[in-house]
């Protein structure tokens, strides 16, 4: 998921449609959101 918002990102500098810039944004949003819930997962199970 980082990769291809990195991808957006580099179309958006490359073309300046602010759609690659938006969809970049959107990405590495929902790639952090799920990174958070992950390791909030391994560390619940570390303390149980």
């Amino acid at each position: 998921m980082l990769i291809s918002a990195g991808v957006c990102f580099v179309f958006y500098i490359g073309t300046g449609q602010q759609r690659f810039r938006r969809w970049g944004l959107l990405i590495l949003k929902w790639a952090l959101i799920a990174a958070f819930g992950f390791f909030a997962v391994m560390i619940l199970e570390r303390v149980a």
